[in-house]
């Protein structure tokens, strides 16, 4: 398998190094390495440099993670993308495993693994609906992230069919592509955790977006319109998506945002009509 790495970044020249050294302690080493340096000013393209010749850097002003994945998607050689956030890292044989998974199932293209969760400089134990699975996922995509990004091996042919990343999604572009891949592939699952995921500090987009649940509403909405998906997953989404505008609308009336409550009222409508 040749494997392209993506890592997108912005101002975390203080985890880089962290993030790609992982990456070059793997059992089984990637292709190539690129990073986007999503129009960074602390230095990170410096540093890339420096201690980092072998990787391929991308600079460009910023627009965002998921123009950075998308950037890195278009320019990679290999046929095996990896992603990883530059701000988690890899545990030296995630890889390795994943390589073996997939070799082991040719028919499929998609690989995910369990994940480490440190926040604030602690390990701390998820919660039992961040559980993961393998196979037909896509109802247990729809609450929330099913996967991390950090974690995903996949082929190159799947954004092909799928498209990339929106990039007019401020934040959960990762939960609107994966809705998009689950509806239409089965994935793999390592139950072993292959990656430390870290949280707690003030640069993720979860910290500098408040409402999440809008964006998702969105792409259940994406989803819906696309006429992709089997009655049963579709009537899943229904349910789900109505929760989701219902408890949003509640928060819009408790602010007093009239023209938001109005706009999510109409959207339950049109919900039914899908």
């Amino acid at each position: 398998m040749n494997i392209t790495v993506i890592i997108p970044t912005h101002n975390r020249a203080y985890s880089l190094s962290r993030a790609l050294d992982s990456v070059f302690s793997q059992s089984v080493l990637p292709n190539e390495v690129i990073v986007v340096d999503d129009g960074s000013s602390d230095g990170t393209y410096g540093l890339i440099e420096q201690k980092y010749p072998q990787v391929k850097t991308i600079y460009q002003h910023q627009q965002g993670v998921s123009a950075a994945r998308n950037r890195g998607i278009r320019e990679a050689k290999s046929d095996w993308i990896a992603f990883l956030d530059s701000d988690d890292e890899w545990l030296p044989h995630k890889l390795e495993q994943q390589c073996e998974m997939l070799k082991n199932s040719p028919s499929l293209q998609v690989c995910h693994t369990e994940e480490i969760w440190i926040r604030n400089g602690e390990r701390v134990n998820q919660m039992n609906k961040h559980k993961k699975t393998g196979g037909w996922i896509y109802q247990n995509c729809l609450p929330l992230c099913a996967m991390s990004p950090s974690s995903i091996i996949i082929h190159k042919r799947i954004f092909d069919d799928v498209g990339l990343f929106k990039e007019h999604l401020p934040a959960c572009e990762d939960y609107d592509l994966w809705l998009r891949i689950c509806a239409r592939y089965s994935v793999l699952y390592i139950e072993k955790p292959c990656i430390n995921k870290y949280g707690g500090h003030e640069d993720q987009l979860s910290s500098a977006h408040w409402g999440m649940d809008r964006f998702r509403i969105q792409a259940l909405m994406d989803i819906l319109k696309e006429q992709v998906l089997n009655e049963g997953d579709k009537s899943a989404t229904k349910i789900v998506l109505r929760k989701k505008i219902e408890v949003y609308s509640k928060g819009a009336r408790k602010r007093g945002k009239d023209e938001e409550l109005h706009y999510y009222q109409n959207l339950l409508e049109e919900v039914g009509a899908l």
